[in-house]
Order: structure tokens, then C-alpha cells, then sequence
């Protein structure tokens, strides 16, 4: 998993640990005792922690949903010339972490199937959602085209994510991303 940030303090250090094994391994029904011998602590310090199995799930939603905020918009910051190219290179970033996508899937059919722990992915669909708005409406879309725009966005996005994490065609998920891309930037005008 792409970590924007290092762990400061245990509790942050552990949930990394956690989300690194859950990314490569999938959630599942794993228990915490399963968990802990796995990433070498104990269920107690897992406890300690984060409560509950509930408690540790829903802090690796909101981490990786922060994370990938912040990688975002350190992105945008840096191709501040071409706003363009800080979502091209969000874009890689995401398909070059083969383990976000299975792990991103899984959360959200958890979130589609009611579980409490991945409620929030709901609001991260909607926060998204606004944020790519602002991204079309700065580089120049009325704002109502905007919210189209970004509504197409987080569509495609998830839909050629879970293609490449399905057959691995970067050069398929890539070609179609920038052909999304390229079609989303607002027509210059005449001259």
C-alpha cells in the first residue's frame, strides 16, 4: 500500500503493519488473533489499540482513505503548472500499488453489504466526488459540467482499476486513462 506519510507513534505504526498484511491477504473473516501472529504482536496490543476487530477495521478505512487524499493533493501541488499531470501521476501512483485495488474492492463490497466498519467509504465516495468538481472547475469547466465530469471520473477511475487488477494490461488501463484524461480538458478557445 502507498503510505503518503511515516508512522509517527505505535498505534500508527501498527496500523501500517495491518494494512500492508490485509492488502496482500484480503480481510476476510480473519480474527485478530489470527491478525496479530501474523504481523508479530499480540491481539491484546491489537485491542489496545483499536477496541475491536470493528474498531481496527474502520481506522484502516480512514487511513487509507486519508492517504490517498493527501497523495492527491501533494500531487496537484506539485504540477502546479498542469494540474493535467498531478492526476496522470495519481493515476500511476494507484496502478503501480498492485495491492490498493483488491484491497479498495473489498472495502467497498463491505460497505455495499452493510457492514459498519466500511460505512464511511459512502462519505468517501461523496468528499471524492466534490474534490474532483473543484479539480474540473479549476481548470476550467462550468460547475456544473464539473460535477459530471468528476461523477465520470471516480467511474472510470474504479472501473479501470478493477480491470488492471484483474488481467494486469497496464498498457490497456494506462491507454485508457489518458484517452479519459485527454477528454476531459475544457475546449480552448477560438483564438
Amino acid at each position: 500500500m502507498t503510505v503518503t506519510e511515516p508512522a509517527s507513534g505505535p498505534q500508527e505504526a501498527l496500523l501500517r503493519r495491518v494494512i500492508g498484511w490485509f492488502a496482500a491477504n484480503g480481510v476476510g473473516d480473519t480474527s485478530l488473533r489470527a491478525l496479530a501472529a501474523e504481523i508479530g504482536t499480540s491481539h491484546r496490543m491489537l485491542i489496545y489499540h483499536f477496541g475491536s476487530r470493528e474498531g481496527l477495521l474502520t481506522a484502516m478505512v480512514d487511513a487509507v482513505w486519508r492517504d490517498q487524499q493527501q497523495l492527491f493533493e501533494s500531487l496537484l501541488r506539485e504540477a502546479a503548472d498542469d494540474p493535467y499531470d498531478g492526476a496522470w501521476r495519481f493515476w500511476s501512483r494507484l496502478a503501480d500499488d498492485r495491492a490498493f485495488a483488491p484491497l479498495f474492492f473489498e472495502m467497498a463490497a463491505a460497505a455495499m453489504q452493510g457492514h459498519a466498519w466500511a460505512s464511511s467509504l459512502r462519505t468517501w465516495v461523496v468528499v471524492w466526488t466534490d474534490r474532483l468538481a473543484r479539480f474540473f472547475e479549476d481548470v476550467g469547466h462550468p460547475a456544473a459540467r464539473a460535477q459530471a465530469q468528476a461523477r465520470m471520473a471516480m467511474a472510470m477511475s474504479r472501473g479501470v482499476l478493477f480491470e488492471l487488477a484483474l488481467t494486469g494490461d497496464r498498457a490497456a488501463a494506462d491507454a485508457t486513462m489518458a484517452a479519459f484524461l485527454d477528454s476531459t480538458r475544457p475546449p480552448r478557445p477560438a483564438a
